[in-house]
């Protein structure tokens, strides 16, 4: 990540444009890999964040399950394209409810790009 204030911009005709920007300016490059990354703060209460990045675009399906392998929600399931990615998990379930202290797991799904990690909320 950088970021530029202000600046001159070349062009192929070697002219100078001068750049001035009121904001900084934040530039990130595109993951060259799948991955997923593990959860902070963990453990976590009340809520954790979960980072994941995609090397190209995919129908993603990043869920949560508890330690028997129950489904306890899904955070994402929808086509997305390539880029950096992060999600909030709050610690409850599909219908709003809070979930108890435990290890889950949550298993992101990627076009042929599969990982699972652990995570555990404490109470």
């Amino acid at each position: 990540r950088f970021e530029i204030a202000e600046g001159v911009v070349f062009d192929t005709q070697q002219l100078t444009n001068p750049v001035v920007v009121l904001d900084a300016l934040s530039v990130e490059s595109t993951p060259t890999e799948f991955a997923l990354i593990q959860n902070y703060p963990n453990p976590f209460n009340p809520e954790t964040t979960i980072k994941y990045n995609l090397a190209e675009g995919a129908e993603v399906q990043l869920r949560i399950y508890n330690i028997v392998g129950q489904l306890v929600r899904t955070l994402v399931a929808e086509q997305q394209p390539a880029g950096r990615y992060q999600v909030r998990w709050a610690g409850r379930d599909d219908r709003g409810m809070v979930v108890s202290s435990g290890i889950y797991f949550y298993q992101i799904a990627a076009g042929k790009f599969s990982d699972v990690k652990r995570l555990m909320l404490l109470k």
